[in-house]
C-alpha cells in the first residue's frame, strides 16, 4: 500500500495537454448566459450580487482546466468554501447557483492532467469543501441527519468525476507505453537488421579486395572485375542503410525494402565471392513457412557465412544446409576453419542478434566448434514462428 501511494504521489504532471478548443468556449458561451439568468431571476437566491460575479467569474477558470487543474480547483473550490464559511457563521440559508454543476468537470480535469502532488492537494480541498457544505447545509436545516447525507452524497457527487479521470489517465498511460514498447522493437529489430546487412556486404568487399589485391599484378582485368564487384557491393549497402535509417527518421508508415527468404540464400552465398567455396542445399517442404521464419532463416545464415569469412582462419569451404522435419525447420551452416582461433566474434553482438532472433520465433539456436574442425551453427525454428 505505501510503494502504491508513493507511485502515485511520484506521478508526473501529463505533458503538453490539449488547449483550450472550440468546446470549452462553447461550454462558457452557454454556461455564463445561464447563470446570469439564474442570478437574476431566481428569488430564493441570497447575496445576489457577489453569488453571481463569482458564479460568471468561477465559469471562465474552465478554460485553464487542464493545463492548470490545480489552481482552478484552487480557485472554484476557495471561492465555495468561502461562501460555505460566510453562510455558517452568519446563519444564512445555503448559498450558491445550481449553474455551478460545471464543478463536476474538475476533479476529472484534476486527476486526468495533474501531477500526483497536485491531484493529492486538490482532492484535499476538494473534500474540505465537500464538508463545510454539508455543515451548512445542516445548520441551513437544523437536523443533524442532513450533514450525513450532504456528505455521503456529496462524496459521491465528486469523487466519481475524479475516479473517471484517473481511469481515462490510466488507460491513456497504458496505451502510450504499449506504443513506446512497440517502437523499442521496431528500432531493436532494424539494429539487427543493420547489423547483419552491413556485416554481410562489408564482408563481401574486403573479400573481393583481398582477391583484386592478389591477382592486381598478374591478372590487371581481374582485379577490375573485383573493383567493380566492390562498387556494386557498396551502392547496395548503402541503398539498404539509407531504407532502414529512413524507416528510423519518417513518423509514417516507413517504406522498408522486401524481406528476404530462404530462396535468397543461394544468391546470398554468390554474392560472397572470392577462394571460398559456398554450397546451399535447400531440402523439404518449404512452401509453407511463415515469412517471419523465412527471413529469420536467411538472416541467420548471413550471420552465419559472414561470420565464416570474417573469423574462420584457413577456412576454404562453407555449407548451408536448410532441411524440414515435421513441424520444424532447421539450418545448419558448417566451415572447415581452424578451431584454434580464440574468438569468432570479438564483439558478440552477432551471435546475441542472432539469439534474439531465434527466441522471437520460438527456436533454439547452437554454435560452436566441431571435435575435430571448423565451426558449426545449428538452429531449429518451428514454421508457424511459434504461434506468434
Amino acid at each position: 500500500m505505501r510503494d502504491t501511494l508513493r507511485s502515485l504521489l511520484a506521478e508526473p504532471r501529463v505533458p503538453n495537454p490539449p488547449v483550450r478548443v472550440w468546446r470549452d468556449w462553447a461550454l462558457v458561451g452557454l454556461l455564463v448566459p445561464v447563470a446570469i439568468a439564474e442570478g437574476i431571476f431566481r428569488e430564493d437566491v441570497v447575496w445576489r450580487p457577489l453569488v453571481l460575479v463569482l458564479g460568471v467569474a468561477m465559469i471562465f477558470t474552465l478554460l485553464w482546466r487542464r493545463t492548470h487543474p490545480l489552481a482552478v480547483v484552487g480557485v472554484v473550490f476557495g471561492a465555495i468554501t468561502a461562501l460555505n464559511i460566510a453562510a455558517i457563521t452568519t446563519g444564512s440559508p445555503e448559498v450558491g447557483l445550481y449553474t455551478t454543476v460545471f464543478i463536476l468537470l474538475l476533479p476529472y480535469s484534476l486527476l486526468r492532467w495533474a501531477s500526483g502532488p497536485e491531484a493529492a492537494i486538490g482532492l484535499a480541498l476538494i473534500t474540505a469543501t465537500a464538508i463545510l457544505g454539508g455543515v451548512a447545509a445542516a445548520a441551513a436545516d437544523g437536523a443533524k441527519n442532513v450533514l450525513l447525507e450532504t456528505l455521503i452524497g456529496g462524496a459521491l457527487f465528486l469523487e466519481f468525476p475524479a475516479a473517471l479521470g484517473a481511469s481515462v489517465r490510466y488507460r491513456e498511460n497504458s496505451r502510450l507505453r504499449e506504443i513506446d514498447q512497440v517502437k523499442y522493437r521496431e528500432r531493436e529489430q532494424l539494429a539487427r537488421e543493420l547489423h547483419d546487412t552491413v556485416a554481410h556486404h562489408v564482408s563481401a568487399i574486403a573479400v573481393q579486395a583481398q582477391a583484386g589485391r592478389a591477382i592486381a599484378a598478374s591478372d590487371p582485368e581481374g582485379a577490375v572485375a573485383r573493383l567493380a564487384v566492390i562498387e556494386e557491393e557498396a551502392s547496395r549497402t548503402l541503398a539498404e542503410m539509407r531504407s532502414m535509417v529512413s524507416s528510423l527518421r519518417s513518423d509514417d508508415e516507413p517504406e522498408l525494402t522486401p524481406q528476404r527468404g530462404i530462396a535468397d540464400i543461394e544468391t546470398l552465398a554468390a554474392s560472397i565471392g572470392g577462394p571460398m567455396r559456398i554450397d546451399v542445399e535447400l531440402s523439404g517442404d518449404l512452401d509453407d513457412l511463415r515469412p517471419l521464419v523465412e527471413t529469420a532463416i536467411y538472416r541467420l545464415a548471413q550471420e552465419s557465412i559472414t561470420n565464416a569469412v570474417r573469423h574462420a582462419r584457413h577456412a576454404t569451404h562453407v555449407r548451408v544446409s536448410v532441411t524440414t522435419d515435421g513441424g520444424v525447420v532447421r539450418l545448419k551452416v558448417t566451415d572447415d576453419g581452424e578451431t584454434t582461433t580464440p574468438v569468432r566474434n570479438p564483439s558478440g553482438y552477432g551471435l546475441m542478434g542472432m539469439a534474439e532472433r531465434v527466441a522471437l520465433v520460438g527456436g533454439t539456436l547452437t554454435a560452436g566448434p566441431q571435435p575435430d574442425k571448423g565451426w558449426t551453427v545449428s538452429a531449429v525454428l518451428p514454421k508457424t514462428g511459434g504461434n506468434r
